[in-house]
């Protein structure tokens, strides 16, 4: 019997974020050491098999309550049937023929619930590459993270930009230029232009979160889009400035320049903070790891932080404060070992 596993990683948004939903540009890496899996093999009928994010038996109403806050009221299977309709949608559209050949399919995530770290969307690649795998159709890569949000925001309402789906599609460092005029269409959809960086750039790099301060991704960037499209003028302006600060921390990678690239990415929160109301405790988390020393911004609109510390010992006091506040923190692994 074949059975086919495919993975997609976590990730963390290292500047930029939030423009590339508004024609921005961003730096992003993928983090490995948190994965989606979807694994597929061949089975009389169509089968998703739920997961121990779907589970519908409860010890008590506070268990019940509880994986309602980290899971929502769906899990995961509705991106599995959404990314197989949609799958289905665009070989029609690009009449590439499929098999007729039933599966069975089943996924799992140790990503964090509602930090920032793109769990819904790594489940979703994970099934697209089993789906290319089982019925070996090739997606041109550029297209796939388009693929995948329309997945999001078409089938599921879901909210996003291209950011994360890029990085996760590609793995690595990536930079992205959403810039109107660096738009293709490609296949019915649209990408922007993609560059891999070399991750033996990105040094002396962290990660922290902490599930117990976790929000959904929708409680900052739905309003933040209403403002936009409404012109405010702060919103807009500031939107421009990320798209900068990437480009100017792009710069500073290619040339080593790690206190050039920390500070851009203190800017890049702080600038985040002059739009928007933010939670105070993942303020505090970003508070926390600057006075131990180091750099610190959002990974994305959760519980999750990014940054750059000087040294080991920075690295330690940061590490040593941010577990008093309940946060993990650990330096990622980016590049395949």
């Amino acid at each position: 019997m074949q059975i086919i596993k495919r993975k997609a990683f976590a990730r963390a948004g290292l500047i930029g974020n939030p423009s590339d939903g508004y024609s921005g540009k961003t730096i992003s890496f993928v983090v490995r050491d948190y994965y989606a899996e979807a694994i597929l093999y061949e089975w009389e009928r169509v089968e998703i098999i739920a997961s121990q994010e779907d589970q519908s038996r409860f010890d008590s109403l506070g268990e019940l309550v509880r994986d309602v806050e980290l899971h929502g009221y769906y899990g995961g299977i509705r991106l599995v049937k959404a990314t197989l309709k949609r799958f289905v949608e665009y070989c029609r559209q690009q009449r590439l023929p499929l098999h007729d050949r039933n599966f069975s399919i089943r996924y799992s995530s140790n990503i964090p619930r509602q930090v920032g770290m793109a769990g819904s969307s790594a489940i979703i690649i994970a099934v697209l590459r089993a789906l290319m795998d089982f019925y070996q159709v090739e997606i041109p890569l550029p297209v796939q993270p388009s693929l995948v949000l329309s997945i999001e925001t078409g089938e599921l309402g879901i909210r996003g930009g291209l950011q994360d789906r890029v990085i996760q599609v590609y793995d690595g460092l990536v930079y992205m230029d959403f810039a109107e005029d660096r738009m293709v269409e490609q296949c019915g959809y649209k990408h922007g232009a993609y560059e891999r960086l070399d991750p033996s750039l990105l040094s002396n790099v962290y990660v922290a979160y902490s599930t117990d301060v976790g929000e959904p991704t929708e409680v900052f960037h739905n309003p933040l889009w209403v403002r936009f499209n409404q012109g405010d003028q702060t919103v807009v302006s500031a939107m421009k400035r990320f798209a900068e600060l990437a480009a100017e921390a792009r710069t500073a990678l290619l040339a080593g320049d790690q206190r050039k690239l920390g500070e851009r990415m203190d800017e890049n929160f702080d600038l985040r903070l002059a739009i928007s109301p933010l939670s105070a405790q993942h303020v505090k988390m970003v508070e926390t790891a600057r006075a131990a020393g180091g750099t610190a911004k959002y990974a994305g609109s959760g519980g999750a932080i990014v940054g750059t510390f000087p040294s080991n010992a920075e690295y330690q006091a940061l590490r040593d404060q941010l577990s008093k506040i309940g946060c993990r923190v650990f330096q990622p692994t980016i590049a395949a070992l």
